[in-house]
């Protein structure tokens, strides 16, 4: 089954929940802190509360996982075949910092694997997007342009490595070390994923945990750039699984095997 009529919908969705949150960006809205320490704002509320309807109404035989909805035991999900998984708001800490590095998620994900993406960048107007099948897509909202993106091959002079900002561990800083002429890109959210898939990085280890929704929708991209993301032990990451936490993973473009052995160095 293919998914790619779905597409235009979620965009259109993805678009809206990024006006949302800017509503919110733009009138300074404050945030409270999860049990977990982590920031909540309005703007993730209300972002989830709009795409969850959205997605609801457009596929209502589909069900949905986001960050801000208590998701269903696995007992209950455990042969779910095909499911939404949303960050309505991802990069909060972002939010709160002003930076405008945050993003709207939104990941289907059929049979374990991500199908379709919707990434929507809503300050600087971006959006990255793909359908199984049909190519990987980045858009630019202020200049009205749209190219298909890929990642790149491996230069071994010419490497550039992607961190998050928040969350950089040793792990990184040891891959990091053993090229110390490489570039360096540091991103919130989402955007480290996407800087991979458009082809400006090579690598992105992240040593720290994610959550599913975290990686979803940039997944999809990402395979139809022609890229992948990786568990540490050479496994591909797949979902739904009976923890929604994702172990530590790697994200590249290209010579995975590579890859592996610089991390086990």
């Amino acid at each position: 089954m293919t998914y790619s009529h779905l597409l235009p919908s979620v965009i259109e969705i993805a678009h809206a929940a990024g006006e949302i949150i800017l509503k919110h960006f733009n009138s300074g809205t404050e945030a409270s802190f999860k049990e977990d320490k982590s920031p909540l704002t309005a703007a993730d509320l209300e972002s989830n509360d709009y795409i969850v309807r959205q997605l609801a109404a457009l596929t209502p035989q589909i069900p949905i996982i986001s960050e801000e909805t208590i998701p269903e035991s696995f007992d209950n999900r455990r042969n779910w075949d095909t499911f939404w998984l949303v960050d309505p708001l991802d990069g909060t800490k972002e939010f709160v910092k002003r930076t405008g590095q945050f993003t709207v998620n939104i990941g289907l994900i059929s049979q374990g694997k991500p199908v379709l993406g919707v990434i929507a960048v809503p300050v600087m107007r971006l959006r990255y997007y793909s359908a199984e099948g049909d190519g990987a897509y980045f858009e630019n909202l202020e200049t009205e342009t749209k190219h298909a993106i890929a990642v790149r091959a491996l230069d071994v002079d010419h490497i550039d490595i992607v961190a998050s900002k928040d969350h950089a561990g040793p792990m990184v800083q040891a891959l990091s070390d053993q090229f110390p002429n490489a570039g360096f890109k540091s991103m919130g959210s989402s955007l480290k994923f996407c800087l991979i898939a458009a082809g400006e990085a090579d690598v992105y280890l992240r040593d720290v945990p994610t959550m599913e929704w975290d990686t979803a929708a940039a997944h999809a991209i990402l395979l139809e750039a022609g890229g992948q993301i990786y568990t540490l032990d050479q496994k591909v990451l797949t979902y739904n699984k009976e923890s929604l936490r994702n172990p530590s993973i790697l994200t590249v473009a290209d010579q995975s095997e590579f890859w592996f052995q610089k991390v086990k160095e």
